[in-house]
């Protein structure tokens, strides 16, 4: 697809940046995909506050989570190395 180029400049878009595409009942709606992605991680922040919850909290979730998904699957780290 090609935009005109006062568009893409206004946009601030670039040979081979990507871009959102999204219909909407009056057309089509085009985004740079960096706001795309700048505006996702903002509503995921907003739902964490939300939820009382920071994002360091989520992250070390999501490790305790790995874990034990890791042992449930391969066993106990701890076994592997003969330390258990």
């Amino acid at each position: 697809m090609t935009l005109p180029a006062e568009i893409r400049k206004r946009l601030g878009l670039k040979k081979d940046d990507l871009v959102a595409v999204v219909a909407t009942a009056d057309g089509v709606l085009i985004t740079p995909q960096e706001v795309v992605a700048t505006k996702a991680l903002a509503d995921i922040g907003n739902a964490l506050q939300e939820q009382g919850l920071s994002l360091e909290e989520m992250i070390e979730r999501g490790r305790a989570i790995r874990g034990q998904l890791f042992e449930e699957q391969y066993g106990s780290a701890d076994a592997d190395s003969g330390t258990a």
